[in-house]
């Protein structure tokens, strides 16, 4: 998957807030990842934010 690289940033940034007691900013993080994998998946299997098809974009069967 070609946007590996963010997941690693936003699991880093949570791996941080944990090691410096920032509660609050790690649970956002873990937020954020949440929405992140279902962007990228959703993207992934040719749906845009919406959830309506990619114009253009071919979805496997």
């Amino acid at each position: 998957m070609p946007h590996d690289w963010i997941f690693e940033v936003l699991e880093d940034l949570r791996s941080f807030a944990l090691a410096n007691d920032l509660q609050a900013l790690a649970a956002q993080i873990d937020t954020t990842l949440k929405v992140a994998e279902a962007e990228v998946t959703a993207r992934a299997e040719g749906f845009g934010p919406s959830g309506l098809p990619i114009s253009g974009h071919s979805r496997p069967n």
